[in-house]
């Protein structure tokens, strides 16, 4: 087969353009602000008198004043912030990997996104690269989104173990696997399509 016979790739339209720019506009504002959110809240934890923790709570009983006139009335605490002036070293490390995890997470996704959406705007939708981009962004993306919920229960239980000096047993390491499971189904039907969308671009090119 003569490779000039080969077919242009198709270029996308003025308004696809303007959508897929618009796109990675988008994704460098995310990058952005997952950077710039994380950055702060690692100073304020490093810097500020009282270190502000996201902890889960195990069905624990509280008082809020939502009865009639502000009377308080028992309810079950899922999750609350807690207020500690320090951290025990391994949670503060934690905390720190939290938020380092979630901004590199984000930047990973986003560029792969990114480079793919530039492959489009060259007319070249399915390829390895591509795939390959599309691998990465999903592993990554389900890398993430386990850790950083991991270091974080991680900082929570040092501050669990500060306040209450041990005395308030509140560790909780389950994990609902079940929207994982699904993200990774999703993530894989995303990859197989590219690599059956490659090799049919493949095979169409070699007819031509």
């Amino acid at each position: 087969m003569d490779p000039n016979l080969r077919t242009a790739p198709s270029i996308p339209s003025r308004a696809d353009t303007i959508g897929i720019w618009a796109f990675m506009v988008a994704g460098v504002g995310i990058v952005a602000w997952a950077v710039v959110g994380a950055v702060l809240r690692i100073i304020d934890a490093l810097s500020s008198r009282d270190v502000r923790v996201l902890g889960e709570f195990a069905g624990t009983p509280a008082e809020a004043p939502i009865g009639p006139g502000g009377i308080p009335v028992t309810v079950e605490l899922d999750r609350a912030f807690l207020f500690t002036d320090e951290l025990p070293g391994a949670s503060l490390v934690a905390l720190v990997l939290a938020e380092v995890t979630f901004a590199l997470t984000v930047t990973a996704v986003v560029a792969c996104l990114v480079l793919l959406s530039g492959s489009t705007l060259r007319g070249r939708v399915f390829s390895r690269r591509n795939t390959r981009l599309v691998g990465t962004a999903g592993t990554v993306g389900l890398l993430g989104a386990a850790a950083v919920p991991f270091f974080r229960n991680m900082a929570a239980n040092g501050a669990f173990a500060r306040i209450s000096e041990r005395e308030f047993d509140n560790v909780i390491m389950s994990v609902d696997l079940m929207p994982y499971v699904l993200g990774a189904f999703i993530v894989a039907i995303i990859a197989t399509a590219f690599a059956v969308g490659e090799r049919l671009q493949r095979d169409t090119e070699g007819l031509v």
